[in-house]
């Protein structure tokens, strides 16, 4: 039987309860009939899906069995894999870099020339220990001394080079106010100054 509004008002509903049943009812069906309408668009896809499984099937038989979704997940982590090392790889060698680098540094290596021996070496022969230091460091020190002894500064005592050339003018000798204050040293003049304080007192 239909719930209609005749009905309602045959079993003794007021007006407004009646339009509030009504609009209950209607929200209801609809909601229901929308219901009724995926499923019925999800049912006429079934054909079309079932076909794509069974054509995932019959390319599974042609690969021997093999599941395309676990050959496309193998082939992704393989993808994965050699890109996690490759970044290793790379860390791994500037670590060993900075570690010869400072090597380098440490032997007396120009600093301009640092990199231009970096370009050259096999950094891969190089062992780090936990720490991240070069192993063996003593013998690669020697080893570089040895093969880029051009390229090491060295060191030398010089004296104090000075502006002015000496006077002419030895101990005992005795200069006047005017000359030691036209030194343009002012190391020198103010030597000469202490050596001839009678002079400025």
């Amino acid at each position: 039987m239909a719930l209609t509004r005749k009905f309602l008002s045959a079993l003794g509903i007021e007006q407004d309860k009646i339009d509030e049943i009504i609009t209950a009812h209607t929200e209801t069906v609809d909601a229901l009939k929308h219901e009724r309408d995926t499923y019925k668009a999800d049912a006429e896809k079934l054909p079309g899906v079932q076909a794509e499984l069974d054509g995932l099937k019959a390319n599974a038989a042609k690969d021997g069995g093999k599941d395309p979704w676990k050959v496309k997940y193998d082939a992704l982590k393989e993808e994965f894999t050699d890109y996690k090392k490759d970044i290793e790889a790379k860390e791994t060698t500037a670590k060993k870099s900075d570690a010869f680098r400072a090597l380098l540094k440490e032997v007396g290596i120009r600093e301009k020339r640092i990199d231009a021996v970096l370009r050259v070496s096999d950094l891969d022969s190089i062992e780090l220990d936990e720490n991240g230091a070069i192993v063996d460091a003593g013998k690669l020190k020697k080893s570089i001394a040895e093969e880029w002894e051009d390229f090491i500064d060295t060191t030398e005592q010089k004296g104090v080079q000075t502006v002015n050339p000496p006077t002419g003018k030895g101990k005992g000798k005795t200069m006047s106010k005017d000359e030691i204050m036209a030194i343009r040293d002012p190391v020198q003049r103010q030597n000469a100054i202490a050596e001839n304080l009678d002079l400025f007192t």
